[in-house]
């Protein structure tokens, strides 16, 4: 099966985003959906007097914050792409962690920063992925927010890429998985500054030598640090690429960037 992670890049371009959606509606065989929107959750929050606290590129989830990333990854962004799937015959079912139990995780424990709101996954095995399982055998393709729960009645913010990775790992007995990561470059870049220097194949011995010339900084390393956890613990392959590259994907000729552990 395939899993692909959407960013707020597709998701903020109404025409981008239908193109990606009726690719993705086209791919065969049972697959899955996770997706962001963090521009979509600020630009929301900013109409509504709430101004976004970030850190390092992260947001401060207070209480506040977590009522507004509720509504806007588990209701509006959720349900416009789940009823636009639907419009391209793909009988999509819009999800949060803490459906069926499916997600459960820890709030984030106070260290240097305090992130509020936001949820840790403990791994694979917390997955309840029989209930993921049966929906797949019913035919729906599960579209999941960037949401999970604690298990005491509070929802947790939680990194689409972590929980693409641990859906992906938990599946991984089950299917044969491929996790995509699609985003605004081709791939993973030698120079942030061309496009077009994309990095087909990275090891884990490459990626730790990209880390330290600097190559792979910033929010590439939770990606790329989320993509090889998902390869140790079973899933087939993980692929970082645009979204226009999907359709090809299964042929083998795109641009993007393949990962391997070897």
């Amino acid at each position: 099966m395939i899993i692909v992670k959407i960013g707020g890049n597709i998701l903020d371009n109404p025409a981008r985003l239908q193109a990606f959606l009726i690719d993705f509606a086209q791919l065969a065989g049972p697959k899955l959906l996770v997706h962001g929107g963090g521009k979509i959750a600020s630009a929301t929050g900013q109409r509504l007097g709430i101004t976004p606290k970030m850190v390092e590129g992260r947001r401060i989830t207070d209480a506040e914050t977590l009522e507004l990333v509720t509504m806007v990854y588990g209701g509006l962004v959720n349900k416009q792409v789940v009823a636009k799937l639907q419009a391209l015959g793909c009988n999509a079912i819009g999800l949060t962690g803490a459906d069926a139990n499916i997600i459960p995780a820890r709030k984030r424990p106070v260290k240097t920063i305090d992130y509020g709101f936001a949820g840790d996954v403990d791994g694979p095995e917390s997955i309840n992925a029989k209930a993921l399982e049966a929906l797949l055998e019913a035919g729906l393709t599960p579209v999941f927010a960037p949401l999970t729960h604690d298990t005491q009645g509070s929802m947790l913010n939680t990194n689409a890429d972590t929980i693409a990775s641990v859906l992906a790992t938990a599946l991984a007995t089950a299917f044969t998985v491929q996790l995509v990561y699609c985003f605004e470059k081709k791939g993973v870049l030698q120079n942030a500054g061309d496009d077009n220097a994309v990095i087909p194949h990275i090891n884990q011995d490459k990626y730790k030598a990209l880390k330290e010339e600097g190559v792979v900084n910033a929010g590439m390393v939770p990606k790329l640090d989320n993509a090889f956890a998902a390869l140790q613990q079973g899933v087939a392959q993980v692929l970082i690429c645009e979204a226009e590259s999907l359709p090809r994907i299964h042929t083998g000729h795109y641009s993007g960037t393949t990962l391997s552990l070897n």
